[in-house]
């Protein structure tokens, strides 16, 4: 393929960035630390599975999280790290059968996990034909991203990975900023991590606008106007989304929209899924245009 092709993605593309709790060994229920919030009921420190978590590295409450205090656990997303730690770094054994390689596994997979997430991204840029100057960049950065998360599990700990999401971040950046100029008549718009809590943004034209790392907790972008926008890090808990255009919006992934209000009305892209919480409270119940398959977050 020549270096400034876009690299086709399918809709259901991406497979191995998505999370597959049925080949994962409950990382993320073990892995992690638990705050006391709104998000968790509880406190956990990381290492420590968490008490719904049973035998068979299944959770008890899967279906009852958001009503039992764990709201958090249906927002995470880890970029199909978990699977990947588990079946590939690890071949297969977990953290109980194998408890000496339990705390180097709860180590690898946070790092995992981010290196996930910039494939994710890097996947992304390389559809994108505006960004067609960077396809070589972007295709150096993904093979060596690839290239990490295929080391040995004592090679991690010697893994810069801060310095490697920091080049990573630029390009990307990069990237957006060409998208981002064929937007017609385009106003400036930088948001870049704004406080926007609880904002009333409803039918805001916000197409082509820098949104990056931008504070937007509840804020009201009813039927507002996303489309190109640059949502990479943007923090969408409680947003209400509802009748929002979303198409084509820069970097957005699923655990952004999983931790927003929505409904039917509201457009994403294909690569995404339907929250299933968004369908109670859509009042006329008719499906969406883009992006209608569901996730039980």
């Amino acid at each position: 393929m020549p270096e400034n092709e876009p690299t086709a993605v399918p809709d259901n593309g991406r497979e191995a960035l998505r999370a597959d709790c049925t080949n994962c060994f409950a990382l993320c229920c073990v892995a992690l630390t638990l705050t006391a919030s709104s998000d968790f009921a509880i406190d956990k420190d990381a290492g420590r599975p968490c008490p719904n978590l049973q035998d068979d590295f299944r959770c008890g409450i899967h279906t009852r999280l958001r009503p039992k205090g764990f709201s958090g656990c249906t927002v995470y997303d880890c970029f199909g790290a978990g699977q990947k730690v588990s079946q590939e770094t690890y071949g297969g054994r977990d953290w109980r059968s194998s408890p000496d390689l339990a705390a180097q596994m709860f180590q690898v997979f946070p790092v995992m996990r981010q290196l996930h997430e910039l494939l994710w991204y890097l996947t992304e840029a390389l559809t994108l034909p505006a960004a067609r100057p960077l396809y070589p960049e972007l295709r150096r950065a993904l093979e060596a991203t690839e290239r990490h998360t295929a080391r040995p599990a004592v090679d991690f700990a010697e893994l810069d990975v801060a310095g490697h999401r920091d080049r990573v971040a630029g390009l990307l950046l990069r990237t957006s900023e060409l998208v981002r100029a064929t937007v017609p008549r385009r106003k400036k718009r930088d948001h870049r991590g704004a406080d926007l809590m609880g904002a009333r943004l409803r039918g805001a034209d916000l197409r082509g606008a820098d949104l990056r790392g931008a504070y937007l907790i509840a804020a009201d972008l009813t039927g507002a106007d996303l489309r190109l926008a640059d949502l990479i890090g943007a923090d969408f808990r409680d947003a209400d989304l509802s009748g929002a255009d979303l198409t084509g919006s820069l970097f957005l992934t699923q655990a952004q929209l999983n931790a927003a209000k929505g409904n039917a009305r509201t457009a994403i892209s294909a690569s995404l899924s339907r929250p299933s919480h968004w369908a109670d409270r859509d009042p006329s119940g008719s499906a969406g245009s883009t992006g209608s398959n569901t996730t039980e977050p």
